[in-house]
């Protein structure tokens, strides 16, 4: 059987996110019951091209988004359609609602309302800005919660010639619905231990902190610098070659290196420089940028293969199914009903049978069906007292990852409860602790890294050299004793130390293996270094983003984490089937495969449509108009360059921004009161929002247009997420005290649900807990000390 099978969902939610969180659950063999108002789903008459669709059937997003589900009607004005609501919420085991719901603002529907009368129910809520807190009722679009979040910004996206850029293709709301699902499941394991359901309160902003920005407030506190304080293009990244664009990226100094090597330029390589890599690249970018114009796209990837130095052709909706890497692995099937190509569930287990995607629903396809035989109510499980009061603890994972998207997941992991226990030596350190630009020359300078502080609370640290006898030895009896083993190397790295899931099977025959290769364990990609701006750029996340005459942005921040959140989905799957059969697992969940999922649109509409998705500055399909526009003042750096997000998704808010404005008269035109007219004048409406906003600044542009009921939002800086009163309320940042670094604020997850604080130790300094879990393992003072004497362990790096 399937792991969810038997698992029952009710969706009360409408658009993306939800639709998305419960595909990933019904992917898993549960049974989603999608309940409709009669007029249908919103997601049914969508297309981002605008192609014309069946709204009872529902257009190719909704028919991907929809497939394996049931779908009831029911009228929120009948109470009999009420009750029966209630009864199908009594037979399930899960509810995810949101407020754009059909049912979402009947009273008998609010979250907490369900939570009370349905006590054994996990209840995920996705808001905007969560259910409690100033914002609360506030008006937001995808778009506006990425310019509170710091991720219009991103990583100094962009170029300063410019407007701040969005990342196109509504990713926020894809992302939502991922941590959704693995959050729900993670409730699931608690409530199978003590028969509790579970108020999930999750936030759609910040879901965007986690997923498009890098720790920017930690980085600020400690290093009292913000990452980037400029927007500039990543150099090489999306560049032009003699016969198309091709994408480069050097994530770490070795890589510059090698860049340097490989186009000719040895006299760049400066291993003292001041600059950073980023700053260096910069620096050459015009000699840089006329060498791939002399190459080919494919000349120039085999170099780079052949250098280890990231690289990928760059996606779009049209070509990334053709791709050879993609076809070699078969990560796209057919719809079931209407035949477009379609990316199949981001990770693979090894022996757990999932279910084929059956066909999505016409518009009340299941209401009779479950209005004559209504499933039974479900006993209220008896409530057991259990000294785990975390949805995973008792769990213990193994974390031989490093960079950013494995320690994603196991951070995830450690702040749900599990005992992670993060493993590197002093001669091969987590990625992170690397980056932040602490010279060598300072005491413990690799204990100073914001980033590696940020992404390891709640983690043990053990040093091992594994290259050594005395240290695989070691290694293989830790294995033993865990539960999960999570890595993300290149699968050559595994390969060459024996580690392949059978080998570590054989030390534990229950145990689940988690890999999290860049682009999987087969194909011809296979050994590419994988960093998070080359999976945006393979997938077609980097092709929606930037402007449409100039090469694409590459996001550069949610490659990374988006592939760590849908690995624990998979993980968590993973350990239900365990839980059922005793069988050990190998999940396979590479990042691209994660990335192809969150940017599915692209090859939906155009496989289903003919449409290929373009970038488009800061406009998008769900509102008319959506941009972003300069107001008065002066930013922090000094510049003219201060900037609001406005985005009018129907045409009440349409309204509602002409009122705040006072009605001008150049809104007055009965062509703007439609969404089709507005688009259509959407350079006109732009000049006449600009010269608005240039004459106020942004607090006073947000206060009218908020208060007023239209989306709007300044443009954040990353590092000032702290100043966002939302998040004090909700107490998303915990203060956090390091023992190098000092007390700073440490972002938590992303909705609330345990109480007390998320983070209940600081990062571990390298190798801090190693005579703790030695000893644990039976290990003498003695032989410590000598594994310490001969280098296999250590607490500083030589």
């Amino acid at each position: 059987m399937a792991p969810l099978h038997g698992y029952t969902v009710v969706d009360l939610s409408d658009g993306i996110a939800g639709a998305y969180a419960t595909k990933m659950l019904a992917d898993g063999g549960a049974t989603v019951i999608n309940v409709e108002a009669p007029e249908g789903d919103s997601l049914r008459s969508w297309s981002a091209s605008g192609a014309e669709v069946d709204v009872g059937l529902g257009g190719a997003l909704f028919s991907f988004l929809g497939c394996s589900k049931r779908s009831v009607i029911s009228d929120p004005a009948a109470p009999s359609d009420i009750e029966f609501v209630h009864r199908l919420l009594a037979s399930a085991d899960a509810v995810v609602w949101s407020p754009e719901g059909g049912l979402g603002s009947h009273p008998s529907f609010a979250p907490a309302e369900i939570h009370r009368r349905h006590p054994h129910l996990v209840v995920t809520v996705i808001t905007p800005f969560g259910l409690a807190g100033p914002w609360r009722d506030r008006a937001a679009t995808e778009f506006t919660l990425q310019a509170w979040s710091g991720g219009a910004v991103g990583l100094g996206r962009g170029s300063q010639d410019r407007a701040p850029v969005h990342i196109g293709g509504q990713v926020g709301d894809w992302l939502a619905g991922a941590y959704a699902a693995a959050l729900t499941l993670a409730a699931r394991a608690r409530a199978q231990r003590d028969g509790r359901g579970e108020l999930i309160d999750l936030s759609k902003l910040e879901v965007q902190i986690l997923g498009l920005t890098y720790y920017p407030v930690t980085y600020f506190q400690v290093l009292d610098r913000p990452w980037r304080s400029e927007r500039r293009p990543t150099v090489p990244g999306v560049a032009q070659a003699a016969d198309g664009l091709v994408a480069l990226g050097c994530g770490t100094a070795q890589q510059w290196f090698d860049l340097c090597a490989m186009t000719g330029h040895d006299e760049w390589i400066d291993e003292n420089s001041p600059l950073s890599i980023t700053e260096q690249a910069n620096l050459h970018a015009p000699a840089l940028y006329e060498w791939v114009r002399n190459h080919k796209v494919d000349d120039v990837r085999d170099l780079a293969s052949a250098f280890r130095i990231p690289n990928s052709p760059v996606g779009n909706g049209e070509n990334v199914p053709t791709l050879d890497h993609f076809q070699h692995r078969q990560v796209f099937t057919r719809n079931p009903r209407d035949g477009f190509i379609q990316p199949l569930p981001p990770y693979r287990l090894s022996g757990v049978p999932l279910p084929a995607p059956a066909p999505a629903p016409r518009l009340g396809e299941h209401t009779q069906h479950y209005r004559q035989s209504p499933p039974p109510q479900r006993d209220a499980p008896p409530v057991v007292a259990t000294s785990e009061s975390l949805p995973l603890g008792g769990l213990r994972v193994l974390d031989m990852t490093t960079f950013w998207a494995g320690p994603s997941c196991t951070h995830l992991l450690a702040m749900l409860g599990a005992e992670v226990i993060h493993l590197e030596s002093t001669r091969h350190p987590d990625g992170t602790r690397l980056i932040a630009g602490i010279p060598a020359t300072e005491e413990q300078w690799w204990e100073k890294s914001p980033i590696f502080a940020a992404l390891n609370t709640n983690k043990k640290s053990l040093t091992l050299d594994f290259q050594t006898e005395a240290g695989r030895d070691v290694l293989h009896r830790l294995i033993a004793t865990c539960d999960v083993v999570v890595e993300n190397f290149t699968p050559r790295v595994i390969d060459n130390l024996g580690l392949d899931f059978g080998f570590v099977q054989s030390l534990r025959s229950d145990i689940i293996m988690l890999r999290m290769p860049g682009f999987g364990l087969d194909g011809p990609w296979r050994d590419n270094p994988a960093f998070a701006y080359v999976i945006e750029d393979a997938s077609g996340l980097a092709w929606l983003t930037g402007f449409p005459d100039r090469n694409p942005y590459e996001p550069y921040s949610i490659g990374d984490p988006n592939a760590g959140v849908h690995a624990l989905t998979g993980l968590l799957l993973a350990l239900e089937h365990r839980r059922r059969t005793g069988e050990g697992v190998l999940v396979e969940a590479p990042m691209i495969d994660a990335a192809l999922n969150i940017a599915a649109e692209q090859v939906i509409e155009y496989s289903a449509y003919s449409a290929l998705l373009q970038r488009d500055g800061n406009r998008g399909p769900a509102a008319a108009p959506q941009n972003l526009y300069r107001t008065a003042g002066i930013d922090e750096f000094g510049r003219e360059d201060c900037w609001v997000a406005v985005a009018v998704a129907t045409d009440a808010q349409w309204t509602s921004l002409c009122t705040a404005l006072g009605e001008p008269s150049w809104a007055a035109d009965p062509a703007l009161s439609t969404v089709a007219g507005r688009r259509a004048h959407h350079d006109f409406i732009d000049d006449q929002l600009a010269t608005w906003c240039a004459a106020h600044s942004a607090d006073d542009v947000v206060e009218t247009l908020w208060g007023a009921g239209v989306p709007v939002a300044k443009v954040m800086q990353p590092h000032r997420q702290t100043e966002l009163a939302q998040l004090s309320d909700r107490e998303f940042f915990e203060q956090v005290e390091h023992p190098v670094n000092g007390r700073a604020a440490y972002s938590t997850l992303p909705a609330r649900m345990s109480p007390g604080p998320v983070h209940t130790s600081h990062a571990p300094l390298l190798g801090q807990h190693n005579h703790e879990l030695l000893r644990e393992l039976g290990l003498h003072d003695a032989e410590i000390a000598a594994l310490a004497a001969d280098g296999v362990i250590g607490s500083a790096l030589g």
